[in-house]
């Protein structure tokens, strides 16, 4: 995860980190990068809604080597573990960087126990996910999958 921990952007205000409204400070913030969150109701169609609205958003972002494959199973899968974990609802949240795409999924149910489990097997070993991981926090439980989205191309068999 050091590739979004160790990111690189302007100096921030002492002001920092934001007010919330729950009283507790966030413990995500995206700043100099573009970023998308999209909500969705924790149903059976969450998964496949939230993969098509993911790729609609990074599709504006301009990176024609991106594995839309790749993107749009990291996508399928992580909410599908989301909303498997429990919660009434869910959220996704794109943001880029230095030709990478961070994916974070959180299911938002308070008092939540025990641990998130890890990243759905079929998410890690995308062929473009350079890192990935799960986390418990006072929100719900967090998946998250980093994409490369300028792969080396693929080797010929000769």
């Amino acid at each position: 995860m050091s590739e979004v921990v160790d990111a690189r952007g302007p100096k921030v205000p002492p002001s920092f980190p934001p007010k919330s409204l729950t009283g507790m400070p966030p413990r995500l913030v995206v700043t100099s990068r573009r970023a998308r969150v999209l909500a969705f109701r924790a149903d059976q169609w969450a998964a496949k809604k939230a993969a098509a609205q993911a790729a609609l958003a990074v599709a504006e972002w301009d990176y024609p080597l991106l594995d839309e494959h790749d993107f749009l199973k990291a996508v399928h899968g992580l909410v599908h573990t989301a909303v498997a974990a429990g919660g009434k609802s869910v959220s996704v949240h794109l943001a880029d960087q230095d030709n990478k795409i961070l994916v974070m999924v959180l299911n938002h149910q308070t008092g939540c126990q025990g641990d998130a489990g890890g990243v759905p097997a079929e998410v890690a070993v995308l062929r473009t996910v350079d890192a990935c991981g799960a986390h418990t926090d006072h929100d719900g439980h967090a998946w998250w999958a980093l994409l490369d989205a300028q792969p080396k191309p693929k080797r010929r068999l000769s």
